[in-house]
């Protein structure tokens, strides 16, 4: 059992680090672990039941390192497994333990953000095949109009290093224009996979100057805050000595050299067997 009581950040890969780094930077004072699945990763296009699988076991690996609380820091898995262990998993476990995503929190302000009241969202496969946005959003904003567009090359071209390079910029432009061609009425896109804001330079670079572009680390990281300031049952058992350890479900010298781009600084990880 881990000897502190940290803060879970779950991420089938590289991209919840973009989510951690915000989670950090309003919240530095509380000890942090990031686990990313990296050998069974991407999440995008596997089964309902094979996400709920894979992110049941890395959440339990959290509980087991002593984590109070879990951040499904990453779209898929909020959208194919979070409900499921919400309302089934953690009714067997202890009652101070909790897992959140990062679906619920950005649907309820994105609509704050839109004045003409059309929303693009742009994600994995499964995130949008799960329609978890449209439902959430219409929950707490029913007259926004939600328009969905998978973007199935972006994740490659991130994770391959190839964000930056010329050859990016017709798969960045190709599903704009899709989106667009769907609903020329959109004034904000939601970047609703955590990969996508390497890609944020490129993708204001292709769209009008009328449409904004959201992500969500911050979103998130507003949300934990108000979330752990509402529940001090949670806050007061996490521990605080500012720490960040990381694990990987595969090699580490491949995690560290691609998290650095997500996460901003130097990384250095451990690796574990699930």
């Amino acid at each position: 059992m881990y000897s502190k009581h940290p803060i879970g950040i779950f991420d089938s890969g590289y991209g919840g680090l973009t989510v951690f780094k915000s989670i950090v930077k309003l919240l530095p004072q509380y000890d942090y672990i990031y686990l990313g699945d990296n050998a069974r990763a991407p999440y995008g296009n596997h089964s309902f039941e094979t996400v709920y699988q894979y992110t049941s076991e890395c959440v339990n690996w959290f509980f087991k390192m002593g984590c109070p609380l879990v951040i499904l820091a990453c779209n898929t898995a909020s959208a194919k497994a979070l409900r499921t262990i919400q309302q089934i998993d953690l009714k067997s476990t202890d009652s101070l333990k909790r897992v959140l995503g990062v679906i619920r929190p950005t649907a309820e302000v994105i609509g704050n953000y839109t004045t003409s009241k059309h929303i693009g969202v742009l994600g994995t496969k499964g995130t949008i095949i799960s329609e978890s946005y449209i439902i959430e959003i219409k929950k707490f904003f029913p007259n926004v109009v939600v328009t969905q567009l998978s973007c199935p090359m972006w994740v490659p071209i991130i994770e391959n290093g190839e964000h930056l390079s010329d050859g990016a910029d017709f798969f960045v432009d190709k599903y704009l224009k899709e989106l667009l061609k769907k609903d020329n009425q959109i004034d904000t896109l939601l970047l609703g996979c955590t990969h996508y804001p390497l890609l944020i330079d490129k993708i204001k670079k292709y769209l009008p100057s009328t449409i904004s572009v959201v992500t969500q680390g911050d979103i998130v990281a507003s949300s934990l805050s108000n979330y752990l300031q509402r529940h001090s049952e949670i806050e007061k058992i996490i521990s605080k000595n500012n720490t960040k350890r990381f694990f990987t479900t595969d090699e580490t010298s491949d995690f560290d050299i691609h998290g650095e781009l997500f996460f901003g600084t130097e990384i250095k990880s451990e690796r574990i067997f699930l």
